[in-house]
């Protein structure tokens, strides 16, 4: 079992508290997070639209093959969502217990 999504999901809700409790911010911290965890999956499908369809070549990627949806599996969506469904449903639940 891949345990990544979950792993993903865990320290983006423990930056989340961090960014939360210093600056008072839970929204903030969510989506800091949540855009690490969207860029790192999105540079690894650049990367897997290089391998597949350039020969290994950067310059001859366009501008959208980390978009393409070809280049995105499971896993990979996984792990860019679970930090986000995470992290919105603890921003939830945080801000009606800190209001």
């Amino acid at each position: 079992m891949d345990w990544t999504p979950l792993i993903h999901a865990l320290i983006a809700m423990l930056t989340q508290a961090l960014v939360g409790l210093v600056l008072g911010n839970w929204w903030l911290g969510g989506a800091l997070a949540c855009s690490w965890w969207l860029a790192r999956e999105h540079t690894q499908a650049e990367y897997r639209y290089i391998a597949a369809f350039t020969g290994g070549h950067r310059d001859g990627m366009p501008w959208w093959g980390g978009f393409y949806w070809k280049v995105w599996d499971w896993p990979s969506l996984l792990d860019a969502a679970a930090p986000a469904v995470a992290c919105l449903v603890f921003y939830l639940t945080a801000s009606k217990a800190v209001f």
